[in-house]
């Protein structure tokens, strides 16, 4: 089996969630998906399970932070700037907000963050990493 990573994020509205979701390209997989979670699958080996706020607190005691704080931020790659754009603009359009963070555009690398309807950080990024200066850090 192949290394996969399984992104479990508490969300108050799975269908609006599910909806969100969607228009950034992932895809629902019904049979991970009931009234209190959903599995979404963005790639081979890259899934989010969003899970209604009562079915988190199943799993565990750990309080769930406000939408406003920053836990994490998930980085999805795409293939364009063109597509990074698309993304920010359908995360606007369905609940979410794009931009939480300044723009970044660095030539070679062109990120912007958004945020889902429960303000989970979300970065759409596309890289072209040959472009990359020989003298330059990504970070």
């Amino acid at each position: 089996m192949s290394k996969m990573i399984f992104v479990s994020l508490p969300v108050t509205d799975v269908k609006a969630s599910v909806a969100f979701y969607e228009s950034l390209g992932f895809k629902n997989s019904p049979k991970f998906t009931s009234e209190t979670a959903a599995g979404m699958v963005w790639s081979e080996e890259i899934n989010f399970m969003l899970l209604s706020r009562e079915k988190w607190q199943t799993m565990t005691t750990r309080p769930i932070p406000p939408s406003t704080s920053s836990e994490v931020m998930l980085a999805l790659s795409l293939d364009s700037r063109d597509a990074v754009d698309a993304m920010a603009a359908a995360a606007a359009a369905n609940g979410g907000t794009a931009d939480i963070n300044p723009v970044e555009d660095h030539g070679f690398m062109y990120t912007r963050d958004l945020a889902d309807p429960d303000g989970h950080a979300v970065g759409a990024m596309w890289m072209d990493a040959s472009a990359m200066p020989a003298d330059d850090r990504a970070v």
